[in-house]
């Protein structure tokens, strides 16, 4: 799993802000016994893909995924976690810059949010991410094709994220 995704969600976690945003939505104990084993870095594969289903089914919940966006919208919570997420791209400074600046801007934060709104681009980014983790590529790369061909809402949203040049970025090895 992305250490980077971790950080950002235990970050998250830890903000005192954020649980209480979320403490009438959802289980608050499982989620941190899930974070604490995944920052063990022998922890087994099975421990992500918990995560992972967690994390589906809150974003697919709509009550969950508005109180998550709408914490995200309040710099005091979004800033300190890009800060964290950012954090362990010291070496690549423009990466870490490109993504800072996307997060900031309310039109990216407007696209994410109607890219989430979509069942059937969560389903599609559901499926890419267990691409990602079976090591399929060509999955991975076909699901990718199919959102920006079949949603316009995935197609504004790289084109915001690529005026911040993050994909320029991400393409840089």
């Amino acid at each position: 799993m992305n250490r980077n995704l971790v950080t950002g969600l235990r970050v998250a976690w830890e903000s005192p802000e954020f649980r209480d945003g979320l403490r009438h939505l959802i289980d608050l104990d499982e989620i941190t016994v899930l974070l604490a084993t995944l920052a063990d870095p022998d922890h087994e594969r099975e421990v992500e893909r918990s995560l992972l289903g967690l994390l589906r089914s809150g974003l697919d919940t709509v009550e969950i995924r508005e109180a998550v966006l709408l914490l995200l919208e309040r710099d005091a919570v979004r800033r300190p976690l890009v800060a964290a997420a950012v954090e362990p791209l010291a070496d690549r400074p423009g990466r870490a810059a490109a993504i800072t600046s996307a997060t900031e801007d309310p039109e990216v934060r407007r696209e994410v949010r109607r890219t989430l709104d979509s069942a059937d681009v969560r389903e599609l980014i559901w499926r890419a991410v267990d691409d990602q983790l079976s090591e399929n590529r060509f999955g991975l790369i076909r699901r990718a094709a199919v959102l920006f061909v079949r949603h316009p809402s995935a197609r504004r949203l790289a084109w915001a994220l690529r005026r911040h040049g993050v994909l320029r970025e991400l393409r840089r090895t």
